[in-house]
């Protein structure tokens, strides 16, 4: 991989890393709807700026259940389940439990495509589970009922992660940039019946609302783009190694600006989750560094 490549997967890993810090910032204060259709919403007028600079035309009415698909499973639904966990886990759990999503993508791949797991996708599996019950049941035991269910919300969003991705595979052909601007503004759409039941708590201050845009601009709308470059250049398999480096800025920023302890467990956890990640999608750091421009 090219060291502009790394330098944009690094940049890429902090950036969504971040998404976390400021879902936690904001998340009490707007509740789950306010906070993510801001956030969507941003992000899809970023998106609409650039397509219109690019003189990129959406088709939408003609992807229209395409979009509706993504826009619900890869953005909508999980957001706000996120953002739902927000207001009670810290921004490190947050991001480790984001990161199981490849673990769910294999076996839901296996189930879809009819074929038997690898003996070490089985092993990554196990692994990745060991760390999520280091994780959960620390957090379980000291948050209660309410850090369960804000577990249980993650691990839902993850696995409606891993859905969408194989769901792409066999879904409409459309272009990166397309699908990320047409599946926002579906977004948009989903997240709309959930303001009636999920008011705003708290006055919006100048913080909060520049944390909205964070959300939106850069973790959302910049980082689609960064993302989308790097399977263009480098392909989906090297894309996908942001996926073991956005934990770890989840736990830098959370301590940094949050002030939240790293436990053990933390530590731990994130390293089993890590690993097991890894085993479940074959991923090669020789193959990564190898790939040839």
């Amino acid at each position: 991989m090219p060291l502009a490549s790394v330098l944009r997967l690094i940049l890429l890993a902090s950036i969504w890393g971040g998404s976390f810090l400021f879902m936690r910032l904001t998340a009490n204060s707007l509740g789950p709807a306010f906070l993510i259709e801001g956030r969507v919403l941003s992000a899809a007028l970023c998106l609409l700026l650039i397509s219109l600079y690019l003189r990129r035309q959406l088709l939408f009415v003609s992807h229209l259940k395409h979009f509706f698909i993504i826009g619900a499973l890869n953005t909508a639904l999980p957001f706000l389940l996120f953002a739902y966990a927000a207001q009670t886990l810290n921004a490190s759990t947050l991001a480790i439990l984001n990161s199981t999503a490849p673990l769910f993508g294999a076996v839901i791949a296996s189930l879809w495509q009819k074929e038997p797991l690898k003996f070490k996708a089985g092993v990554g599996l196990l692994v990745g589970m060991v760390g999520v019950s280091v994780l959960v049941g620390h957090q379980a035991l000291a948050l209660g009922e309410q850090g369960l269910w804000a577990i249980l919300a993650c691990l839902l969003a993850a696995l409606m992660y891993g859905f969408s991705a194989n769901y792409t595979k066999v879904a409409p052909v459309v272009a990166p940039f397309e699908n990320a601007h047409g599946s926002m503004w579906a977004a948009v759409i989903v997240v709309l019946p959930f303001l009636a039941f999920m008011p705003i708590r708290d006055p919006v201050t100048l913080p909060i609302s520049l944390s909205v845009l964070a959300l939106g601009i850069a973790c959302t709308g910049f980082a689609y783009l960064l993302y989308f470059r790097l399977v263009k250049d480098d392909g989906p398999a090297s894309a996908l190694s942001v996926t073991f480096l956005v934990p770890l800025f989840g736990i830098l920023w959370g301590s940094l600006f949050l002030n939240e302890e790293i436990g053990l467990n933390t530590l731990l956890g994130a390293l089993l989750v890590i690993t097991g990640t890894i085993l479940v999608t074959g991923f090669s750091i020789k193959k990564l560094f190898n790939k040839k421009k």
